[in-house]
């Protein structure tokens, strides 16, 4: 199954809000961590998100071992919240080509946290990552969950089973 996001969810993600990542180990012991960078496709159907190895260990372990990931993305200014989930995260190294990813999402907190009061260097702070110490976690979000608080929070949202092209379409593109 794969997650149909509307625009507007994606637009939400895409313009860089808070960023929260879970995981479980074979235990189903909790790890989490926030993330200190995201990006998602136009699509909405790949997710990335960058978190400090060395203040991230057991979760990416976690994320490792078991392909298993969960992160909320939340509006601090409005509390609107979306979970996305998926089982086969992939993680590798930061590099350079993730500079401006991480820039722009600095740049989004900074807008999105003053709305509720903190200043920039509160942000920078938390958000603060030598490139060296961050990992990329890359995903294809397989449920998603409208978490905003309300009467709507924790429905499900659209899934559609994973779709292959025809043998007949695949062997003429």
């Amino acid at each position: 199954m794969t997650v149909v996001l509307d625009p507007d969810r994606i637009a939400m993600v895409a313009k860089g809000v808070s960023a929260i990542v879970a995981s479980r180990d074979a235990a189903l012991r909790p790890s989490i961590m926030r993330a200190v960078g995201s990006h998602i496709s136009a699509d909405g159907q790949e997710v990335t998100v960058y978190l400090r190895s060395t203040q991230s260990r057991q979760l990416l372990q976690d994320i490792a071992e078991t392909g298993e990931i969960a992160v909320v993305f939340s509006e601090p200014s409005t509390h609107r919240t979306l979970q996305l989930k998926a089982r086969q995260a992939t993680q590798r190294p930061a590099h350079d080509d993730d500079l401006p990813v991480l820039q722009a999402y600095l740049q989004s907190m900074v807008h999105e946290v003053g709305r509720v009061g903190y200043g920039p260097r509160y942000v920078a702070a938390m958000l603060a990552a030598p490139l060296e110490d961050v990992v990329a976690v890359t995903f294809t979000p397989t449920s998603a969950f409208d978490q905003t608080p309300g009467p709507r929070a924790g429905a499900a949202l659209p899934t559609t089973p994973a779709t292959r092209p025809s043998p007949a379409l695949a062997s003429h593109e």
